[in-house]
């Protein structure tokens, strides 16, 4: 479809976070895929370095990290470090100075929490609006503002930042509510990468023995781990917390790299979440799962339910014990994935329309 672009997808690909590396990789490879001259842009910031890696190594916190842990957790880091230098990516800039910058016939920002001013490392960095961007074009796939609440509005420079968009997309109902009401414009809902460019799997990874559930996130209310082990221990599923400490679960996969938090998901019976990539990988993998909400992520998995009409695989304090069972036992819903080929079928509209 049209001239191979040189392009540059500007989002959070370094994180050590399962789904900022897949929606990343899912992205590229979809617009290599498609012909275009595609690479991840690779700011570099010690700033930033220092704060992921230190987060890496104390991922649950407020819950103290055991000492033992934090060899798992850097065995971890490693893993995504070998899977970061796998990924096509540009020559190195300055994060906060970026003249160093090669030149891109287009550059998509996106997707993740690229626009979110409340980010604890990446908020307020101009470049994810646009700022220094050296590129013919700009637009944007998937982006969210995070738990950055729209009630509290932009102020004219990040306003004006977004005006040099030639396109808009978004993935959640909260940043829609944002750019509506700061550019006059209704953006497009597209899905995050993952469930819109599926990741091929070929190789074989390690995984637990089945049957297991998979855990997916940390600091999970008492009532959730309640619920989830009491639908567990009756059908004989064992708990696999990926990625984080969970001491409710029986085990604990500290060191899951991110194909292998992938293959964890495939082989799992269900998934238990908090994070919006939990939904995702369940969606993705027609996984039965339930999803309590976060503070931090309430905006983007409850506007991702919605979106898909999987609000019944949502649970709060009060949920009963049988909306469990139906969540988890019964298979998802033919709506589910009715809605989910639509919201595919658009988000392949908007970025042809983008590549022109």
């Amino acid at each position: 479809m049209g001239h191979r672009q040189k392009i540059g997808v500007l989002t959070f690909h370094r994180c050590i976070n399962y789904g900022s590396y897949w929606q990343a990789r899912c992205l590229v490879q979809a617009l290599r895929a498609r012909g275009q001259d595609a690479v991840l842009l690779e700011h570099v910031s010690s700033r930033v370095n220092y704060a992921e890696w230190r987060c890496a190594l104390q991922p649950v916190l407020p819950t103290r990290v055991p000492r033992a842990d934090y060899p798992r957790y850097a065995l971890k880091m490693i893993k995504f470090f070998r899977a970061f230098a796998s990924l096509p990516r540009s020559p190195r800039f300055a994060l906060e100075d970026p003249v160093d910058m090669d030149r891109y016939d287009l550059v998509i920002v996106g997707s993740d929490e690229v626009w979110n001013l409340s980010h604890p490392w990446y908020g307020g960095v101009p470049l994810f609006y646009g700022s220094g961007v050296r590129a013919d074009r700009l637009a944007s796939y998937a982006a969210s503002f995070g738990n950055y609440r729209a009630t509290h509005g932009l102020d004219g420079v990040w306003a004006d930042r977004l005006r040099n968009f030639e396109w808009i997309s978004i993935r959640d109902e909260n940043s829609r509510r944002i750019v509506k009401a700061t550019l006059g414009l209704n953006p497009d809902l597209v899905l995050d990468p993952c469930l819109q460019f599926p990741p091929c799997l070929k190789e074989r990874r390690p995984h637990p023995r089945s049957p297991y559930v998979a855990v997916y996130g940390h600091n999970f209310s008492e009532w959730f781990s309640r619920e989830v082990r009491r639908w567990a221990h009756a059908r004989g599923y064992r708990l696999v917390s990926i990625g984080y400490r969970n001491d409710w679960a029986g085990s604990q996969w500290l060191t899951a790299g991110p194909k292998e938090f992938a293959h964890a998901i495939v082989h799992a019976a269900a998934v238990a979440t908090n994070f919006f990539h939990g939904c995702i990988f369940s969606l993705l993998n027609a996984k039965p799962f339930v999803c309590e909400l976060s503070v931090y992520r309430s905006h983007k998995v409850r506007d991702l339910m919605a979106a898909v009409g999987g609000e019944r695989h949502l649970v709060c304090e009060h949920t009963p014990q049988a909306d469990y069972d139906m969540a988890l036992d019964e298979p998802l819903e033919p709506e589910i994935f009715q809605r989910v080929d639509d919201l595919r079928q658009r988000s392949t509209l908007y970025l042809d329309k983008v590549l022109g």
